[in-house]
């Protein structure tokens, strides 16, 4: 049952938000350290092919002497898509989507061996009226990356984007603009390969451009990702590795009075965890078998909770900005900043066009050294923007 307001329309109950604003959470937290194995399928799954993060020989050839982590393995080595600290309070009848992340990176690699620590905090929320659901809130969480040592490797902060499932369903926002699953003609696949293969061409060395020779208006190539399918998705959501059965423990910060740390946020019916029949069957607390994930990759699951299609995650569209910069920087670059908003999902049978520009070149920048902002726009075939994107890149100079 939906809860109203006076005048009948539907009202969201944060009666156990309000008091964990600016509070420490807990959260999943990762038994073992990253593996090589962990690395590849991360990669395998973002569909990112350069060969330092997969190709031992060629990996052992370059300054790093090994492989390495993506920068966007970090929301990988995180629990919960890296979305825990933005999902705090039960809100009844509620379900979640992405709404953006942004990152910060210090300057620490992942390597394997390391074991990535999170520490967590609920910042706030605000609640606003949307075409899709109605009442919704739009809430964050911050979270700090470190790794064995105590280095700092990243901070994040996520915007999750709650909101009554019920009333999204009946308004069906995506139910006229998502259309029919596309069928891609042998052509059209022909020119997303070629575009792909053009793209994975483009730096595979990892040669870093000098912020000298950078200048605004300069155009990164294109990447293409998909067509997105119920097996991609499937790929992506098995290489977070709190996915993977047995591989994370439950955590609570000390001396914080009710931390929230694997409460029921208040999914509906068929969306929820058995934390206890877990201790035996741990598919009970899978995701996609069961879970706040099904919608994924299930279309009756995903039109319960206003989406009408199988789609993407939020996460996941995140890395792909990331890598797609990392690709371009080189081995003697790295990505410092990215702020990505996510305007719409990728949905099941779409491609994804990435497309980057140099907007501005920043000599004396925050970070102490220079770096080039370049902005990131993603879109689908039919031209729909689905992520923007400002990032700060640092180049050699």
């Amino acid at each position: 049952m939906t809860d109203t307001n006076n005048n009948g329309s539907p009202r969201l109950d944060l009666s156990d938000v309000e008091h964990r604003v600016g509070k420490l959470v807990g959260g999943g937290q990762l038994w073992e350290p990253c593996a090589k194995s962990d690395i590849r399928r991360w990669v395998m799954a973002m569909d990112y092919v350069n060969p330092i993060h997969w190709d031992q020989k060629f990996a052992s050839q370059t300054k790093f002497g090994d492989i390495v982590a993506p920068q966007s393995m970090a929301v990988a080595l995180d629990y919960g898509h890296g979305c825990q600290p933005a999902c705090v309070g039960r809100i009844p009848g509620s379900h979640l989507i992405f709404g953006g992340e942004e990152w910060w990176w210090y300057g620490t690699h992942i390597r394997p061996g390391d074991r990535l620590v999170q520490e967590r905090r609920f910042a706030g929320y605000k609640v606003t009226d949307t075409k899709f659901a109605g009442p919704t809130m739009f809430s964050n969480g911050d979270t700090i990356h470190r790794n064995q040592h105590g280095n700092l490797v990243a901070k994040a902060r996520s915007t999750a984007i709650r909101y009554l499932a019920a009333e999204a369903e009946k308004r069906g926002m995506y139910d006229n603009l998502v259309g029919e699953v596309k069928r891609w003609s042998r052509e059209e696949l022909a020119e997303i390969d070629r575009i792909r293969h053009a793209w994975l061409m483009s730096n595979r060395d990892g040669l870093s451009p000098h912020f000298e020779q950078v200048q605004v208006g300069d155009k990164l190539p294109r990447r293409v990702i998909g067509p997105h399918s119920i097996a991609s998705f499937t790929t992506e959501y098995r290489a977070f590795l709190f996915s993977i059965w047995g591989t994370m423990y439950w955590y609570a910060p000390p001396g914080i009075k009710d931390p929230w740390i694997n409460q029921d946020p208040g999914w509906v019916e068929g969306f929820g965890f058995d934390e206890e029949l877990a201790l035996i069957d741990p598919r009970a607390r899978d995701g996609l078998y069961l879970g706040p994930s099904r919608g994924h990759i299930d279309d009756s699951k995903a039109s319960e909770v206003g989406m009408s299609r199988a789609y993407g995650y939020g996460a996941t569209m995140a890395a792909w900005n990331t890598d797609y910069l990392a690709f371009w920087a080189g081995h003697d670059g790295m990505v410092r900043h990215a702020k990505s908003d996510f305007r719409g999902p990728a949905f099941e049978s779409d491609v994804t066009f990435i497309d980057g520009e140099v907007v501005d070149k920043i000599e004396n920048s925050r970070w102490g050294f220079p770096v080039v902002q370049v902005n990131v726009r993603m879109s689908n075939q039919a031209g729909t923007t689905v992520v923007t994107s400002l990032n700060e890149v640092e180049l050699p100079y």
